[in-house]
Parts: C-alpha cells; structure tokens; sequence
C-alpha cells in the first residue's frame, strides 16, 4: 500500500475501502452503516460500494452518497438446474469486472457482508485464485444467526471474520453485532415523540403500535392486526402499520384514520421507532437489530419458511426479556387481542422489556467494523 498523508488515522494513508453488501436491505444497509462509520473515523477514507443493477442498492447507495460500482450478478442456484452449468462463466465475468473495480479504487480493504456481491469480491481478493498484481485483504461480516454460502467461502481467505452473534457457522468469528446507521442508534426517541407523532398523525397521548413485515410487507401480519383494529381503538391503542407497497389493508370503517395510519412503507423509520411504544414484525437481522437498537419491546414474527434463521436472529433478545417470538401461524386477532393489547397498557412492563432490549444489542457494531477494517488495511 502506497503511504500517504493520513490525517488522524495513525501511520498511513488515504485508505481505499470497498464496501459489498447488495441485493436486499439486510445486506446493503450493514455495508452502509460502516461506511458511514468510516467517514466519521477520517474523512479522508474512500469509500466505494459494490452492486448489481438489480439489487436495491442501485438506490440505496447513491441517496446515502457513495459511488457505486456495478458487477454482474452471480445467484446461487440451490438446487440442480441449468443455471448450476451457467455459473462457471458467470462467476468468471463478474470477478474479472470485480477485479477491474480493485484496481481502479486501489482498494486496501474489502469488507463482504455475503450475498451474491460478496463472493465475486472474495474470489477477486482472495490469494491464489486468479493472477494479478497483488492481494487485497478481506473482512467478513455475517449478519444472519446462520452465514450463508457466499461468508462461508469469504472466511477462508479472510483476514478477519465478524459474527451478529456465536455459532454463526463462521468458525473463530469475532462477535460484533450488526452495524446500524447512526441516525438508529442515536435516535432520542424520548425527545422526538412528539415530531414523530405529529410527523405521522397519530394522537400526541396514548400508547402506539408499530407494525411493519420488511420492505414488502407481510400478509399474515396485515390481517392480524387490522383484523384487531377495533379492540386496538377501544383500548385506546393508535397504530402505525406498514403494510407493503404491493400489499391492501383493510381496516374497519368504525376505526378513525388517526387511531390506525396504513401507509405502503416508512421512509423514515427513525420517526416511526420514536412514535412507537411497541413493534410487531418479522426478525430478519437487520430488523432486529433496528429494534433492539432503539430499545422497544417486540412481537417478533419469525418467516414460516427457509432454514429457520430468523428465529435465530430474535432468540438472543428474547432472551435477555427484550421481545417475545410468535409463530406466524399463532399471530391471530385473538393473540392481539389476549396479548398484544395487555402489553401496551402496562406502562412498567413496557419499560422493562424495552431496557432489556437495549441492553442485548451492540450499539458500537458499525464504529467496531470499520476501526477492524482500518487495522486490517494497515
């Protein structure tokens, strides 16, 4: 690595980073909270994100600021098809167009945090597998409770392997946490109930429910609670349900419009945490990273499907007493009804359970990345 003026950073250079994490939010979202985090360690830090043209980051990434460069995709098949006899050449091209990116950046370091933008970076970094100048180091970061494909070929060539949690599949995983932008780890949700409210329109008194199932939506959440609105409105309980931009919610005509506010996304979630006293969601990682961050009590409503990771992810609050897991086939309007609504009125509970969440989460995850990956790069 050339040396260059530094600035604070000790002994070195303007650092070249490149940050992969594409496809979902679950993936880009760590990858930009590092980013962030990095910036706010030396400004001179450069930092370029890698994508694909299909993955959210093509938006995500150019709103928050960084350049983004773009690689071919590279899917898993997971079961025999003909796309498996198309991966060879696929790979091929996306770690040769990866490789150009290296050089181009000079990057010093590259943190993966898995995904299909990962692996072409792994193999592109990693030592031995294709001819080039010279090495470039990689941190992996696995957020998920079990890694997946991509972290699990990048731990081998890695020179540092991070972990959401223990027993990830990642063996010697140092356990950070999932990076989450400041503006969640930050948020005084004290100070803005009142904006947060008012930014809504939701009543500036009374308990409020927060209910959101990712960026699409999840249907079975969306017939419970609203199945439930009328009992919610009697208990005096307001909600703010997320419903899916692809998704309907229909919510009885009896119920008034400020008592329950349907919107197809939250744009800004930290306002939405901050007018909320409880969550009702799905416990993918970066949600319940968000969550627990914030420190508000949670209904997590783990995916019926795949390999049972996002109950993993929820486990470790629930059981330090900051949430409660609810299998999707147990969230009925009578659940919300016997449980839901009990919670919401036990003002003291509530606050239990809200600092137990905040204290089973790892607030510094992002800032720990990026000081690793400065050290790695040196």
């Amino acid at each position: 690595m050339t040396t260059k003026d530094s600035g604070s950073l000790p002994s070195s250079a303007r650092i070249s980073v490149i940050v992969a994490g594409g496809g979902t939010a679950g993936h880009i979202e760590p990858a930009l909270a590092v980013a962030d985090a990095l910036r706010r360690l030396d400004p001179s830090i450069r930092v370029t994100a890698l994508g694909t043209e299909r993955g959210l980051e093509t938006r995500l990434v150019p709103e928050r600021g960084y350049p983004l460069e773009l690689i071919p995709p590279v899917p898993l098949p997971r079961k025999p098809t003909l796309d498996l006899l198309k991966l060879p050449a696929r790979v091929r091209a996306s770690v040769r167009r990866t490789r150009a990116v290296i050089d181009a950046v000079e990057a010093d370091v590259i943190i993966g945090f898995g995904g299909y933008v990962s692996l072409p970076a792994y193999l592109a970094a990693g030592p031995g597998l294709l001819r080039r100048r010279r090495a470039v180091p990689v941190v992996v970061h696995e957020a998920n409770a079990k890694a997946g494909i991509a972290n699990k070929i990048g731990a081998r060539v890695a020179a540092k392997v991070l972990a959401a949690v223990p027993d990830s599949g990642l063996p010697g995983a140092e356990v950070v946490g999932i990076p989450v932008r400041e503006s969640i780890t930050a948020l005084d949700r004290a100070g803005l109930r009142g904006e947060a409210r008012a930014h809504f329109g939701l009543p500036g008194e009374g308990p409020v429910l927060l209910v959101f199932g990712g960026s699409q939506g999840a249907r079975s959440l969306n017939e419970a609670i609203s199945a439930a609105a009328p009992q919610l409105a009697a208990a005096g309980i307001s909600v703010l349900h997320a419903h899916g931009p692809k998704n309907t919610l229909e919510v009885p005509p009896q119920v008034g419009a400020a008592r329950y506010v349907a919107v197809p996304y939250l744009s800004r979630m930290d306002l939405a945490y901050a007018a909320a006293d409880a969550v009702v969601c799905r416990s993918g990682a970066m949600t319940v990273a968000e969550v627990s961050a914030v420190g508000l009590p949670a209904f997590y409503v783990p995916l019926p499907h795949g390999n049972g990771e996002q109950e993993f992810n929820a486990r470790p609050i629930v059981t330090e007493g900051g949430g409660r897991i609810v299998p999707d086939q147990e969230l009925t309007p009578e659940y919300v009804i016997d449980e839901v609504i009990p919670l919401l009125l036990d003002r003291t509970r509530l606050t239990e359970m809200g600092r137990a969440a905040a204290g089973a989460g790892h607030r510094d995850a992002a800032d720990a990345v990026a000081r690793i990956a400065v050290q790695v790069a040196l």
